[in-house]
């Protein structure tokens, strides 16, 4: 294939350093993106496990009040830089499986960020508030291990489909 067919088959024509700069983008939202989600892993089983009032407050005040704004963030970021690389490089946005999977599970987790973290947060909050101040609240927040749960696996999943590329193409080239 020559280099002229690959630049028909961008959408975007972008040079290397451009294209290095969105991928570099790309790389380190998502690790960002990671990062949060495992201290939002840690704040949830420090609510969760600990037996003082004061650090079980804090830790749910924390999540609730600093969580979602960065999390949202950073896996916005790394879907319009992973959209971006798929429009500008010979990968697509849905001509490889593995691109096609990470751009459905990066769409799959913002809109669970938006709907359905991000609207408990202000309870969570609150919950965080009644217990630092040493009264009991009756919010069962055993569920809040999913999310971060789901969040790593499913990074962690889209981070070997970019190092392996498994699958190849959606549908083969029959020029």
């Amino acid at each position: 294939m020559t280099t002229s067919t690959h630049e028909r088959r961008r959408i975007i024509p972008m040079g290397v350093t451009v294209r290095k700069a969105i991928l570099v983008l790309h790389i380190v939202s998502a690790g960002a993106w990671i990062g949060i989600d495992v201290i939002v892993g840690v704040l949830v089983v420090a609510g969760f496990f600990t037996s003082e009032h004061t650090v079980q407050g804090l830790a749910y005040q924390a999540l609730g009040t600093f969580a979602v704004v960065p999390m949202l963030t950073t896996a916005l970021v790394s879907l319009v830089s992973g959209v971006l690389l798929g429009l500008g490089t010979r990968y697509g946005l849905v001509r490889y499986w593995w691109v096609a999977v990470k751009l459905v599970l990066n769409v799959v987790l913002c809109v669970l960020i938006v709907f359905a973290l991000e609207p408990g947060m202000a309870d969570i909050v609150e919950h965080g508030r009644i217990l630092a101040s040493g009264g009991e609240s009756p919010l069962d927040v055993s569920t809040l291990f999913f999310p971060p749960a789901v969040s790593l696996s499913t990074l962690s999943f889209a981070t070997v489909l970019a190092v392996f590329k498994p699958w190849g193409r959606v549908r083969s080239d029959r020029r």
